[in-house]
């Protein structure tokens, strides 16, 4: 598939396929690398498909090749805690979509040393990262590998990895967004999952467990979990220590693990040096309608109308509270039932609240 000759609707089509397909984790990912390895080679691959309505940094699910484990381990403790805060992949990458780390491309400078000894390490000789964002938000990030031997990617790589972006985008939220709406998945009481501080997972509650068994039913890889969540962990040590800093919350879509689900971290000391709780529960209302109206591209007017169905306002109340005819309200829900595929308000209210 030559550049000149890009088709996006083509290459999001195909990357679908490839994510959607009925495999175990291992062949999902390869057919993901095969259909992008005409455009930029590389020898292993991460598509990591965030939250939009909570921000960059941590994934809502994932699609991996040929990664190793411990590598992936090394680069996350590396970005929240071994190098210079000022210098970290996202803010780089919101200001450009395409960055190479460990290597630098056409002879520039090696951006951050200590990321080319940790590939160096794991038999890598560069990481080209692609940060996955239009106006509306970030909704992933692309994540290629080359071996130690293959050329660093270069300059060309970067700008043949930047034209991937629609496809991307595309292919990511089609993915959230193709499963069903109601949960596929009896439901499950909240689990606590306990990191300690020297970043490792401590204990594991029956309940979070059950979460966990349920995750690895979902062709996910089964090292995943654990570095999400040490990950999750890290960035709420690093989020008490702010002034105002907010508790972080990952939101996935039942695509990801059968139904919505939520992930909160919180230290349990005042200094953020102890341990950490991480919380795994179904999603309620308050917390996942943010995550379902960014990914279904649902308007805030449209989420207004749908925060009154919580309620159980009929129309012409929540006409009247919106300041909206009867008819807009009607063509507001029209529109919305549309873009989830929910037969009316009931399994919408189901979606959102089981």
């Amino acid at each position: 598939m030559g550049l000149a000759f890009f088709d996006d609707r083509r290459l999001a089509c195909d990357l679908h396929a490839a994510a959607s397909q009925n495999a175990g984790p291992e062949q999902v990912g390869a057919g993901i690398s095969r259909v992008l390895a005409p455009i930029v080679a590389h020898d292993a691959l991460s598509l990591v498909g965030t939250d939009p309505a909570t921000g960059p940094g941590l994934g809502s699910f994932s699609f991996w090749h040929q990664y190793d484990p411990a590598l992936v381990m090394e680069l996350v403790m590396h970005r929240h805690l071994g190098g210079d805060p000022r210098r970290s992949a996202v803010p780089t990458l919101l200001r450009t979509p395409a960055v190479v780390a460990g290597a630098g491309t056409d002879g520039s400078p090696v951006p951050d040393p200590r990321v080319r000894k940790i590939l160096t390490a794991y038999g890598a000789s560069s990481e080209l990262r692609l940060l996955l964002q239009d106006r509306r938000g970030v909704w992933g990030a692309l994540g290629l590998l080359r071996c130690a031997g293959a050329a660093p990617f270069g300059q060309d790589d970067v700008r043949r990895a930047a034209r991937l972006v629609p496809a991307l985008l595309a292919a990511l939220r089609r993915y959230a967004t193709a499963g069903p709406l109601c949960p596929e998945v009896p439901p499950l009481p909240a689990g606590v999952i306990t990191v300690g501080p020297d970043h490792r997972i401590k204990a594991v509650s029956p309940q979070a467990q059950l979460w966990l068994d349920q995750w690895s039913a979902h062709a996910i890889p089964s090292w995943v979990p654990g570095a999400f969540l040490v990950s999750l962990s890290l960035v709420a040590r690093t989020q008490a220590r702010r002034q105002g800093g907010a508790i972080p919350l990952v939101c996935a879509p039942p695509a990801a693990s059968g139904r919505w689900t939520t992930c909160q971290g919180q230290v349990l000391d005042a200094d953020a040096a102890g341990d950490v709780a991480l919380v795994v529960q179904g999603a309620t209302w308050d917390l996942v309608l943010p995550s379902l109206c960014a990914w279904y591209g649902i308007t805030p007017r449209e989420r207004d109308v749908v925060t009154q169905l919580r309620t159980g306002a009929s129309v012409k109340q929540i006409a009247r509270r919106l300041d909206l005819s009867a008819y807009t309200v009607n063509d507001h829900l029209k529109a919305v039932f549309r873009k989830t595929g929910a037969d009316g308000r009931d399994e919408l209210g189901a979606a959102l609240t089981r």
